[in-house]
Order: C-alpha cells, then structure tokens, then sequence
C-alpha cells in the first residue's frame, strides 16, 4: 500500500485560504483583484469548470469578470475582447478558457493576452520565462503538481523524473519545473520506445496523457511517486491515466483522481491572479 494518499483536496484549500488572507491585505490598501474569464461556446465540461474558477473567485474575494461569447464569435470580435482586458486596470489577469471553437486560432489569442496579465502561464512570454528560469506565471496544472510534491515535502534533486505527454499545456512546462527543481527529466510521448520501460526507471512518474488508466503496474517501479494528472469520464465516473488499484499498492504516494491535482489547477489560478495584481500594485 502506498504510504501517502496525496490529498489535492486539503492542499488547495489551503492554497485558497493563504490566497484570501492576502487579498484581504490588497484590498486594505485599495486594490481588488480582478480576474476575466473568457469563454466561446457552449461546451459543457468548459462551462461547468468556468463557473467552479468564478465560485472560487467569490471564495477568496478576487472579481471575476466574466464574459461568455457566442459559438459564432469572430477571431476579431474574441481579440478585441482581450485587448479591452488589457487596457482595463481593474482586470489583473485574463483567462481564456480552452479549448475555443475549430475556427478560431487559439494561439493568436493566447499571444494577445497582455504578459503581465497572463495568469495561465500558456502565452509564449510567460513559457520563454519559463525556460530561461525568469520569473513568470507557471502553468497552472503543473505548477499544481509541484505545490502538491512540495506540501508532501517530496525532494526531487537528483531524482529521476518521467513525464508521460508532451502538451505545450502540462507536459512541457512540468517537465521544465521538475528540472527548475534539480530532478534529471525524461519526456516520453507517442513515439517512445518501450515506454513501460522507460517509466519504470522514474522515481518520479507524471502520466498527463488522456488516456483512462493506460499507466498499470507494469510502467511504475516499486517506490515510486506518480502523479496522475489526467481526467477522463468512463460513463458515469471521473478516472485518471494511472489504474490507481493496481499502482496504489507498490507507489510510495500517489495521487487519486478526482482529488489529486484537479483541486490545485484551478488554486494555482487564484495564486497566479493574486500575485499579477500585487504586482500591478506596487
């Protein structure tokens, strides 16, 4: 049996408590944090997460400005948007929720999201930052994972790290903060040979794939830490990339899904808010 069940849960409720002491302090001093978020089309899953990041906008006393756009939204009308935001003092980060409509280009959007402004950590300034070791809003998944590997008080240096995907939003930037923290990093993808292989190696095993419960015993060494990042509904239930019943019982920790690093993504966007309008502030 693992000896640590991670608990996203009670982390980011800390996470969130720590946030709302420190807005409180802000708005002492005459500055409101404020968040806009930003929403084309109607998808469900996109919807339901917008509005759990505004209730914990309300939670911690951060403004959410929220703003929900047609399907038929025009790559003009979504751009201008987002220039309005820039110029808007009040807003301090702006999030633009993915993924957009097909004919929108996601990437131009993204790039127009002012840098100080950026809260996700996804435009190419903030992942620049990020490889450069600068300053920046880290992405928020991964930089969940990390408050998550910190609160456990997990020592990656010199560990031996294997991130499981290869997305400009999680397994990129994770792999870049698991190296920011002195671990030797591996990213496998698709194309990797023997990937079980290569993953048994890892005393730190990050699965960010989409793949419901592809990571079975076979990937994991015996001792290991993995993180699960995926989400995936099997009918009428959340479950991750990682067969959590059959890699619980050899991991060191592990994290369950949901109430692993689900609960820290949309904490780490309070966090990020927070410190883009102290900055704003000084």
């Amino acid at each position: 049996m693992a000896e640590i069940i991670i608990d996203g849960k009670a982390v980011a409720a800390r996470v969130r408590g720590e946030v709302a002491r420190e807005v409180a302090v802000l708005r002492e001093r005459g500055v409101e944090p404020g968040l806009a978020v930003v929403l084309v089309g109607s998808d469900p899953a996109s919807q339901s997460y917008v509005g759990m990041k505004e209730r914990d906008c309300a939670e911690v006393g951060i403004r959410s400005f929220d703003t929900r756009l047609s399907e038929e939204t025009t790559q003009e009308a979504l751009e201008a948007i987002i220039d309005g935001f820039n110029a808007d003092s009040a807003v301090h980060g702006i999030l633009l929720q993915l993924p957009l409509p097909g004919h929108l280009d996601a990437e131009a959007a993204i790039a127009r999201i002012a840098p100080e402004k950026d809260v996700d950590g996804f435009t190419p300034i903030s992942i620049g930052r990020l490889v450069r070791g600068l300053p920046s809003a880290h992405a928020c998944t991964p930089e969940g994972v990390m408050e998550l590997l910190r609160a456990y008080d997990i020592d990656l240096t010199g560990k031996r790290a294997v991130v499981i995907g290869r997305s400009v939003l999680v397994g990129k930037p994770m792999a870049l903060l698991l190296m920011e923290a002195n671990a030797t990093v591996t990213v496998c993808h698709s194309r990797t040979r023997d990937l079980p292989g290569v993953c048994r190696e890892a005393d730190v095993l990050v699965a960010a794939i989409g793949r419901p419960g592809m990571i079975d015993a076979s990937y994991v060494k015996p001792g290991a830490v993995v993180i699960d990042v995926g989400i995936n509904r099997v009918g009428d239930r959340l479950v991750g990339d990682v067969d959590y019943a059959r890699v619980e019982p050899i991991a060191s920790a592990i994290t369950p899904v949901p109430g692993g690093v689900g609960p820290m993504t949309r904490a780490i966007l309070l966090k990020n808010t927070l410190a883009a309008a102290e900055r704003a502030g000084r």
